[in-house]
């Protein structure tokens, strides 16, 4: 797999789009998901518990944005200690749910780069495509 794939796969998770193909949606409302794509049928819940490695990555984003912009406010603008915990409190609080649709998103794409999963035997995804238009 080339880089040009890694980044075609991870442009399309920052799309909200299907890692395979990259036209189907992934989302059905805001959080609720499509259980596969509309396009390739590529299923996006492959097992119970499937995204915990989701909330790794939303935990690990929130925690990184957090510490990084108390340390940076706190050295540039001088902000008091209970001003800094009300605001990132907030954000730890607000960006979490923000991020919910994008950490999936990316989880997906992540799994598919190590572990693409086969279209269907004999159909390809043009086939796919043309079987969900109709």
């Amino acid at each position: 797999m080339s880089i040009r794939d890694i980044g075609r796969i991870f442009s399309r998770g920052v799309r909200l789009r299907c890692p395979r193909c990259g036209e189907g949606k992934l989302f059905a409302g805001f959080f609720s998901m499509h259980p596969q794509c509309l396009h390739c049928a590529l299923t996006f819940e492959r097992e119970q518990g499937y995204f915990v490695g989701a909330i790794y990555i939303n935990y690990a984003a929130t925690t990184l944005i957090a510490i990084a912009g108390f340390l940076t406010l706190d050295y540039f603008a001088h902000l008091s200690l209970p001003q800094q915990l009300l605001l990132w409190g907030s954000f730890a609080i607000l960006f979490p749910l923000f991020f919910f649709r994008y950490s999936r998103s990316l989880w997906l794409s992540l799994d598919y780069l190590f572990n693409p999963a086969a279209l269907p035997p004999g159909s390809n995804l043009f086939t796919l495509r043309r079987k969900s238009d109709q």
